[in-house]
């Protein structure tokens, strides 16, 4: 077991919290020392109570999803003895009713695009093959309930 911490701070200052009318902008602050800016989505607080430059609660959840994935498949590639040069994903989440009508991330497609070059060829099987095993050993995912769709793409460097 291991435990992973954050820490989010709040300030209302002199904002007009009973009447509604106060910043969703706050701070996430990690153990590593990194400090990221935070913020209700623009779609749902608009701007100026939202801080389109933040990074939102929904937009976190795909990086973290996509986040996990691509460092399962990196780790994965290498035990392999396949070379990657460069992984870039644009990943995109859906939030929407969910079938008990609640609003939730009800999918996230992620779009791996990976450039591997080497010795060992890395061909359209085997790459498939590292993602499905990545998305399988990937804990975020397996933590989640969304439906989470595969559409990588492989370049020779």
């Amino acid at each position: 077991m291991s435990e992973h911490t954050a820490e989010l701070l709040w300030e209302r200052g002199d904002q007009d919290f009973l009447g509604k009318k106060f910043s969703r902008k706050h701070t996430w602050s990690f153990d590593g020392g990194a400090v990221v800016p935070g913020s209700a989505a623009p779609s749902s607080v608009p701007p100026p109570l939202s801080d389109p430059s933040a990074v939102d609660p929904e937009e976190a959840f795909v990086a973290a999803l996509a986040s996990c994935h691509m460092l399962w498949f990196l780790g994965l590639a290498a035990k392999a003895g396949y070379q990657i040069d460069s992984y870039r994903d644009r990943p995109v989440g859906v939030l929407e009713k969910d079938g008990s009508g609640r609003l939730a991330i009800t999918r996230v497609t992620l779009r791996p695009e990976v450039v591997a070059s080497g010795p060992k060829t890395l061909d359209a099987a085997a790459f498939a093959q590292l993602h499905e095993d990545a998305h399988g050993a990937c804990f975020i995912a397996a933590s989640i309930r969304s439906e989470v769709l595969l559409e990588p793409r492989l370049s020779r460097g």
